[in-house]
């Protein structure tokens, strides 16, 4: 076990820490199948690079952001089917929210989302998979209005838990992110499987398992 500060607190990603990406390349690729857009799949597609940050950083609705991408053309097919299609594609990862649970609980942890996802999709994920359960803040980029890799938003996760950047661990799939978190003194997990965070926690003092 390394000789540092207790851990008092979890940062967490969502997106393929918890639960699947929200609104990632292979669901697009799905949509576009699924509503027989092939043949205008690279336009969208350029126009979901020109339009997504916006929308995550709050400053689009998410109709707004499906009349820039989807239906800037008429279409055979409405906003709601194709809003319903975009949210049915979250999947939880059932073990990793026992494991943040079972930890919460054990060491009595405060819980922080800190996310890249715009507000809908962000609301849905929250209450379909009960994250407000055990999240005690989300410090979500639609909500905030600062996105990763801004390292200001981290500092914004720090100053809302109110909690030394010593006591917190940080567990998040993307390794630029992580070098940033880790920049501001952060003790960080680049996550790619359940097996080799848990083994990354337990050197930091926090072990799943009784």
């Amino acid at each position: 076990m390394e000789k540092t500060a207790p851990i008092t607190t979890l940062f967490l990603d969502i997106g393929r820490v918890l639960l699947t990406d929200g609104w990632d390349r292979h669901a697009r690729k799905r949509a576009a199948t699924n509503f027989k857009l092939e043949l205008v799949e690279a336009e969208m597609e350029n126009r979901h690079h020109l339009t997504f940050e916006t929308y995550e950083a709050g400053k689009l609705t998410l109709e707004e952001y499906l009349d820039q991408v989807v239906f800037y053309e008429e279409r055979p097919f409405s906003p709601a089917q194709f809003r319903h299609f975009m949210f049915a594609q979250s999947k939880s990862y059932p073990e990793m929210i026992e494991l943040v649970c079972k930890l919460k609980a054990k060491y009595r942890l405060k819980i922080v989302v800190v996310s890249n996802e715009g507000r809908e999709l962000n609301e849905y994920r929250i209450r379909e998979f009960k994250l407000d359960g055990f999240v005690d803040s989300f410090i979500s980029s639609c909500f905030v209005h600062v996105r990763k890799p801004d390292a200001d938003i981290f500092r914004l996760a720090l100053d809302i838990a109110q909690v030394p950047a010593q006591h917190v661990v940080y567990i998040e799939n993307t390794p630029m992110f992580v070098q940033i978190a880790k920049g501001l003194g952060i003790r960080s997990i680049l996550h790619t499987d359940y097996k080799s965070t848990c083994a990354k926690l337990v050197s930091f003092g926090l072990e799943g398992d009784d």
